[in-house]
């Protein structure tokens, strides 16, 4: 080998370690075929390094969350949101930045996928089609509202969108995953982070709130159970305000809101398609409809098999539930204290009179029999 390409490959060593690519300088006329750059762990490894720091840091927090509130009471992702806020100077190190990004996105996405395995077909069919109408009609009408309620209070479409989803289906849940199918903006992040601040807030107040209004129309289980599963924001809350009354107001309103948190996947899907036509111009979105979305409709049918083990089962919706604590603590950390300012009391008001709605037209049917 001549002296000078020898002296070429020589200095091209560093392009091994990743320190420097000489490649790209143009000084080696060919880049072997066999470059450690284009191997499949190697550059897997890179991405580890990369996302290790901010994943560390997010299921710090995650941890930290769970332990609060398993020893002094208060919903996990609350402590989550709060705890992420309080470490927001990480998010903006470059070290931890990557993790944290990926913590608010993917472990998001597969966190809502994996709760497709908490619903069943034989669930829907046992309660009856008319519980089912109630939760669309719910949905639909608390969702339509909100742009309207926006448009009132003077508030962007987009809040309004996003809060009535939140609102109408599943909480923190709903509100970021809705978050990755709306249009990006400016003030996305910050909205986000209002909406899940909000609906937890708000289903901690109904958690206690909700059974003494349903003890006062003196509900029976089953009434209560949808009231309470129809009505009430995140998961935990429901649960927890559903067996306070007793077990089989706990189990109709478990099974109540997981059949909302199934309806995320239509209106995802719904949305995802609209804002991809409208961008279509602009280059449009890779997928129209996301693949959390897509797995998140094979578990519910997965789930409702025979064969589908029961501990597998139960492991998986554990492992979806620190998904989103993960993605929540994320999301906090991405969050500076001083923008959530910015976003006004008008959001407040908005975001109240989407929950006011939506328990007032469950309410309504609910006491329609008594009237009729």
């Amino acid at each position: 080998m001549p002296y000078p390409e020898l002296f070429s490959y020589a200095w091209a060593w560093p392009a091994y370690s990743g320190t420097y690519n000489i490649w790209d300088q143009g000084v080696a006329t060919k880049k072997p075929e066999n470059s450690i750059e284009h191997n499949f762990l190697y550059r897997l490894t890179l991405k580890g390094k990369e996302l290790f720091p901010g994943l560390l840091a997010v299921v710090t927090v995650a941890i930290a969350s769970r332990f609060l509130s398993e020893h002094y009471g208060g919903p996990t992702m609350l402590f989550a949101l709060l705890l992420g806020m309080a470490f927001h100077f990480l998010a903006e190190e470059g070290k931890c930045g990557p993790g944290i990004q990926f913590a608010s996105r993917t472990v998001l996405q597969v966190g809502v996928a994996l709760l497709g395995l908490g619903i069943t077909v034989e669930q829907i069919h046992a309660y009856g089609w008319g519980v089912a109408g109630v939760v669309v009609a719910g949905i639909l009408v608390t969702l339509l509202s909100g742009p309207v309620i926006a448009r009132f209070v003077k508030r962007g479409w987009r809040l309004g969108l996003l809060t009535g989803g939140a609102v109408a289906i599943c909480g923190a849940s709903a509100a970021l995953a809705l978050a990755t199918v709306l249009p990006k903006t400016k003030d996305a992040e910050r909205d986000t982070i209002f909406t899940v601040i909000s609906v937890t807030t708000l289903s901690t107040i109904a958690m206690v709130l909700y059974p003494m209004i349903a003890a006062f129309l003196a509900f029976d289980d089953f009434s209560a159970g949808v009231f309470i599963g129809a009505t009430i924001h995140d998961v935990a809350q429901v649960v927890g305000a559903g067996y306070s009354i007793s077990d089989d107001a706990g189990d109709t309103a478990t099974f109540v809101k997981l059949l909302r948190v199934a309806m995320l996947v239509p209106i995802v899907v719904v949305l995802s398609l609209i804002f991809r036509a409208n961008s279509e111009g602009g280059g449009g979105r890779r997928t129209p409809i996301p693949l959390f979305v897509i797995g998140f409709v094979l578990l519910v049918f997965a789930g409702s098999t025979d064969w589908f083990p029961v501990v597998l089962k139960a492991t998986m919706l554990d492992f979806s539930r620190w998904c989103l604590v993960i993605a929540i603590a994320a999301i906090g950390m991405k969050t500076a204290l001083r923008s959530m300012k910015e976003v006004g009391g008008q959001a407040i008001i908005l975001i109240c009179a989407e929950t006011v709605l939506l328990a007032v037209l469950v309410l309504g049917f609910l006491l329609a029999p008594r009237v009729l």
